[in-house]
């Protein structure tokens, strides 16, 4: 039955919904219809009764069917709105349930699809090093050069775990929080450090002031860090530099990254922090990533009680700036 029911195009699917929600309330309009028919007859042949009786008071008794008919027309009223009302707020919470699901699911395909291809990606460019590194005597600049990408792409793979394991023990609150007072600069410079010694090429500008102390969890803040920074590595044009600033303010910490990539479309920037959803198709797109970053990202930002927040660089790219409370 389940396989006979996957088989089915969501297209139908959504057709069928509507017909049979398009059914009921046409059924619930020739029931209302019904009855107030029924109602005016029966005034009618009450009415008649009184009219050939040798009754003398007939207004009285006009009065008291007359209330009666208008107290059923009332009545099919009150309760055709209550089913009509009812009817449509369980459609519309259906149809929403199952259209967060049905995207849910075209996300977590998508996801699938993406650390299939994130896990097989870095795992073969490092056996392709390390074959070269054993069949041929390259110089030692060679050497480093292809060691350098070796150790990028298994930093990578690495960090695609973390993400994957710590978003799975987030949501099931197998992952405690442990908070305490650490140096934020000093965080912020080994983390550019590190990029920079992993990406040479790349010019990460920093603005970072002095001894800025936070209380959290350094390892998750560190986290997020690297996860923005590895976006900005990954849009930006390798000639373009990065811009990385620690500013306290009176209330707060904010933390930018700054990218001169292609930006990101409006339309997008409120959905970019949903569990597994990506820019664009999965079938066409050609950047990696697996739609977990930001959306750890924040959810990490605000179990520190902070927000993290898009707005667009000049003269192109983006800027992701978080919040933190001191």
């Amino acid at each position: 039955m389940r396989k006979l029911l996957d088989s089915v195009p969501l297209k139908l699917i959504n057709y069928i919904y509507w017909f049979l929600l398009l059914y009921l309330l046409a059924a619930l309009a020739w029931w209302y219809i019904e009855l107030m028919q029924q109602n005016d007859i029966l005034f009618n042949y009450q009415q008649s009764q009184i009219n050939i009786s040798s009754n003398k008071d007939i207004k009285s008794q006009l009065s008291i069917i007359q209330d009666a008919r208008d107290r059923n027309a009332k009545q099919y009223l009150g309760e055709g709105l209550t089913f009509f009302i009812i009817t449509i707020i369980g459609a519309v919470f259906i149809y929403g349930v199952v259209r967060r699901q049905i995207r849910l699911q075209a996300q977590q395909q998508n996801f699938m699809m993406a650390v299939t291809h994130e896990l097989k990606t870095p795992i073969a460019a490092t056996k392709l090093s390390l074959e070269t590194l054993k069949r041929h005597k390259l110089d030692e600049v060679r050497q480093n050069e292809i060691l350098t990408g070796a150790i990028n792409e298994t930093e990578r793979l690495n960090a695609l775990c973390n993400n994957i394991l710590l978003s799975s023990q987030l949501e099931s609150g197998g992952y405690i929080v442990t908070k305490y007072e650490f140096d934020f600069s000093d965080m912020v410079d080994s983390a550019v450090a590190e990029f920079t010694k992993r990406y040479p090429a790349r010019v990460i500008n920093t603005h970072v002031e002095d001894k800025i102390i936070f209380h959290g969890e350094e390892f998750l803040i560190r986290l997020v860090l690297n996860n923005l920074l590895e976006n900005a590595v990954k849009y930006t044009p390798e000639s373009m530099p990065l811009t990385v600033e620690l500013v306290k303010q009176p209330n707060s910490i904010d933390l930018l990254v700054k990218d001169l990539g292609p930006g990101i479309p409006e339309a997008e920037k409120e959905r970019i922090f949903e569990k597994f959803y990506r820019i664009g198709s999965e079938l066409t797109r050609t950047s990696k990533g697996t739609g977990l970053g930001l959306y750890l990202s924040n959810k990490i930002i605000k179990d520190h009680h902070g927000r993290i927040a898009l707005s667009n660089n000049l003269p192109s790219g983006s800027v992701f700036k978080i919040t933190l409370p001191i």
